[in-house]
């Protein structure tokens, strides 16, 4: 069967068994999901004053015998809000390494590089992920200052090949 989307997973940072999104800021990736809502609501403050905040996550190809060849991560759907966005950028260890740790959600991680990948064309560059592989990847959400109070989500599109 070849890789399908159900495959691919999100999965958080911060420890194997951390299930808080607020905690995923890199570290061992955990055995849970990252949902589209990864961020906390923007408060009436964050709004006023404007925020940015990070979040680590892991792409992981969770086929049993397929590897994912030349994947690429892109941002499908931005943030329905105009006052905010959210921005990606791949993280600085290998596959599947352990991605560095930042220390709070306003720390921006070292050595990543932002882009706001609004299609496969502008996609990230993942490497090759064999059965069970991971890559970091970091997402930022930027808030304009004097915003709307928001719930934004978004959604991560992975695409890549298998061989035949």
């Amino acid at each position: 069967m070849p890789i399908v989307a159900s495959d691919i997973k999100y999965r958080l940072s911060g420890g194997g068994s951390n299930t808080n999104p607020n905690a995923s800021l890199g570290g061992v990736i955990s055995s849970t999901d990252a949902a589209s809502s990864i961020f906390d609501n923007v408060s009436s403050g964050e709004a006023s004053a404007g925020d940015t905040e990070y979040r680590c996550v892991y792409v992981k190809n969770n086929h049993g015998s397929l590897t994912l060849t030349s994947p690429k991560i892109w941002i499908q759907a931005n943030t329905p809000s105009g006052d905010t966005a959210v921005e990606i950028s791949l993280g600085t260890s290998a596959v599947n390494g352990t991605e560095q740790t930042v220390a709070d959600e306003n720390t921006s991680p070292s050595g990543t590089s932002f882009s706001s990948a609004a299609n496969e064309g502008a996609g990230l560059s993942l490497g090759d992920l064999a059965p069970g592989a991971t890559k970091a990847v970091w997402i930022k959400r930027i808030v304009t200052a004097a915003a709307a109070a928001a719930n934004d989500t978004f959604n991560l599109r992975v695409k890549g090949d298998t061989l035949p």
